[in-house]
C-alpha cells in the first residue's frame, strides 16, 4: 500500500516538475524577447528562479522515489550483495533521518499552531514569536515568500513517503544492484 502511496506521489512530483519544466523554459524566453524588443518585464527573472527552485526539488524527490538519485557507489560496488543490501538500507535509513528532521524544521519554520492561534494575523504571529516567515515579500513578484518556500514541507513529506516505502520494501533496490549506473 505504502508502495503504491509513493509512486503515485512521485507521478505528481514528476507531473508537476515537467510542467514547471516548460514554464522556465517559457520564462525565459520571454525574458529573452521582451529584452531584445528593449522592454524587459523585470518580474520574469524572479519567477524562473522560483520555478526552477520548485521543479529541482520535486524531480529530486521523485528520484528518491525510483532510487535514481545522485550516488557514490566507489565502496558499495566492490561489496558483496549482502552487504550491499544492507548498506543500501543505510542509505535508506539515512535518508528516512533526513526526511524526518526536514518535516520538523519546516513545522518550526512555518509554526502552523501558533498562527492559528494568532487568528492567522501575521502581525499577532510576529509578534508573539519574532518568526517573519508570513510578513516577508518576493523582490518583485509581490507575494508572501512563505508561498515559495511551500516547496520545502512538499519536499520532505515526498521523501518521507518514498524513504519509508523504501526501508519497509524487503525485495533488493533495482538502483543499487551491480553494475548499475548511478
Amino acid at each position: 500500500m505504502l508502495k503504491r502511496i509513493s509512486a503515485i506521489w512521485a507521478r505528481g512530483e514528476l507531473a508537476l516538475a515537467a510542467l514547471l519544466a516548460v514554464g522556465v523554459t517559457l520564462l525565459i524566453l520571454l525574458n529573452v524577447v521582451t529584452r531584445t524588443a528593449g522592454a524587459a518585464i523585470y518580474w520574469v527573472d524572479e519567477a524562473a528562479i522560483y520555478t526552477m527552485v520548485w521543479m529541482t526539488f520535486l524531480g529530486a524527490s521523485a528520484a528518491i522515489a525510483s532510487q535514481q538519485q545522485v550516488a557514490i557507489t566507489a565502496l558499495t560496488d566492490v561489496l558483496p550483495d549482502g552487504l550491499r543490501r544492507v548498506a543500501a538500507k543505510l542509505v535508506d535509513v539515512a535518508v528516512f533521518v533526513f526526511a524526518c528532521a526536514m518535516i520538523w524544521f519546516c513545522w518550526r519554520w512555518y509554526m502552523p499552531l501558533a498562527i492559528a492561534e494568532a487568528g492567522f494575523d501575521a502581525r499577532a504571529f510576529q509578534g508573539a514569536t519574532f518568526n517573519f516567515i508570513y510578513a516577508e515579500p518576493t523582490s518583485t513578484i509581490g507575494i508572501r515568500k512563505w508561498i515559495i518556500w511551500l516547496v520545502m514541507p512538499l519536499f520532505s513529506l515526498g521523501v518521507f513517503i518514498h524513504a519509508l516505502a523504501h526501508l519497509l520494501d524487503v525485495s533488493p533496490p533495482a538502483a543499487h544492484a551491480k553494475g548499475a549506473v548511478t
